[in-house]
């Protein structure tokens, strides 16, 4: 490849092609000298819309087939959404660059304009994330959790067709997708605990390449990585995927301290752990870490391996 010329690998959702283009810009505007082309690569995630993530592999089908295109070169830069990256990335591969983060909280679209609490009994809600369904399911068991796969405007308009009275979507992508004006509530963190890594962009590069990451410089935003990097130790300290309920979310106060609250929840909402854990921002991950553990030694353990069990 031409020294001037970048490729960027991503799925082809309206979603992930706003990302992509957003990170495409951003290259443009600091980097004048190279020219940035997209290649849309269609994943298995993409090609299997009738099964819950769970079932069929977990986080990894979004970003698999992109993946063997950066390690063989066909492509530069790999543009996911971060919430979709497994805890463990390939060897020869690591994140480039975390923009800055997007609204990380879960939003509720509903029929009736009724926020979640005031859903009639028995609501059908869409969602196929056990992280989302466990959590709702806690706080109100009497509702209905119906499957609901598909891209942003897919799962909109399942909401006319499929008989729910409401979804459940992440912010980021409503907003930046310009729907802002669909969401009846924003889920507060007490009601829903975001996912890993939710409302943030990673950039994903092979590591010996001086040249892009020279780029990824002008990208980066050092507090959301900080945050993102401390959310994805947790994770990965609990092997953490689509096939369990997992939810942490972290954040700097006065740029100085780390704070995350993570949990783990049986799929039902029966059983839900959840700590708080905070220190220094540049021990994130030791923070996450720490956090993994805590909720670990309260019994965790035992519902991650019965949840994995069951999933095999």
């Amino acid at each position: 490849m031409a020294t001037s010329k970048i490729t960027i690998g991503t799925r082809g959702s309206q979603l992930a092609l706003w990302q992509a283009n957003w990170v495409k810009d951003a290259i443009t505007r600091t980097n004048p000298e190279y020219t940035v082309d997209l290649a849309i690569i269609k994943t298995k995630g993409d090609k299997i819309l009738d099964v819950p993530l769970a079932k069929v592999g977990g986080k990894g089908l979004f970003v698999k087939e992109i993946e063997e295109a950066l390690l063989d070169g066909r492509i530069d830069i790999a543009v996911h959404s971060m919430k979709d990256m497994p805890a463990e990335i390939p060897e020869g591969l690591c994140i480039g660059a975390v923009p800055e983060r997007e609204e990380p909280r879960d939003v509720l679209i509903t029929k009736s304009g009724l926020p979640f609490e005031k859903l009639v009994h028995g609501a059908r809600i869409g969602t196929s994330s056990l992280r989302r369904s466990a959590q709702l399911l806690h706080h109100r068991s009497d509702i209905q959790i119906a499957a609901l796969r598909g891209n942003l405007d897919t799962r909109l308009k399942k909401l006319e067709t499929e008989h729910l009275d409401a979804i459940v979507l992440a912010a980021a992508g409503v907003r930046r997708l310009g729907l802002a004006h669909r969401i009846t509530q924003v889920l507060d963190e007490s009601l829903m605990l975001p996912a890993v890594g939710q409302g943030a962009l990673c950039i994903e590069i092979r590591e010996k390449d001086p040249r892009i990451g020279a780029v990824m410089e002008t990208l980066n935003h050092l507090a959301t990585r900080q945050v993102v990097m401390g959310e994805r130790a947790f994770l990965n300290r609990l092997e953490g995927g689509c096939q369990v309920p997992i939810a942490g979310h972290g954040h700097l106060i006065d740029r100085k301290e780390f704070s995350l609250t993570g949990l783990v929840c049986d799929v039902d909402g029966s059983h839900l752990i959840k700590e708080t854990r905070s220190g220094p921002a540049d021990q994130s991950e030791a923070i996450g870490l720490e956090l993994a553990d805590a909720l670990l030694a309260r019994g965790a353990g035992d519902i991650l391996e019965r949840l994995n069990q069951n999933a095999q």
